[in-house]
């Protein structure tokens, strides 16, 4: 497993704040487990732009990034109007880009949620995955080669 060292990236995590909605609620009055999902790509969607490798970067680059693995835990519900943050993290970049996830109460900073997911590169043109991570996304990661 790859983790950011003195020869690797400075900053790969990225916090947003995300509301639940009344469309996000299910018959029991907490957010719907499939919602998380949603919360998760916006953090992680942020910090892949924030990091200048968002999904029009991805496509200029020639590759695609598919969830190929994705795992929730879920510690405590979420209900609507109640202020979450939803932190992203990138941990593996060498033969895939693995990311973790913390979902917490804005508020209190009680932990409701860990997830990761785990992304390939697949080429554009031949469909074909790759088994280890393009250089661009490591220039983007600022992780030296």
């Amino acid at each position: 497993m790859t983790r950011p060292s003195a020869k690797g990236p400075n900053n790969l995590t990225h916090v947003v704040e995300v509301t639940p909605a009344f469309f996000d609620i299910d018959p029991m009055d907490i957010v719907w487990h499939g919602h998380y999902a949603r919360f998760m790509e916006l953090a992680r969607s942020a910090l892949m732009d924030e990091l200048g490798y968002g999904y029009k970067e991805m496509k200029s680059s020639g590759f695609a990034w598919p969830i190929v693995d994705m795992r929730l835990k879920y510690v405590r519900p979420a209900t609507l109007g109640q202020k979450l943050h939803v932190q992203a993290r990138i941990i593996e970049w060498e033969n895939r880009l693995k990311l973790e996830y913390l979902i917490t109460d804005a508020a209190s900073g009680q932990k409701l949620t860990t997830a990761y997911t785990i992304q390939v590169a697949v080429d554009l043109i031949t469909r074909e995955m790759r088994f280890v991570c393009p250089e661009c996304l490591w220039a983007r990661l600022g992780v030296q080669t």
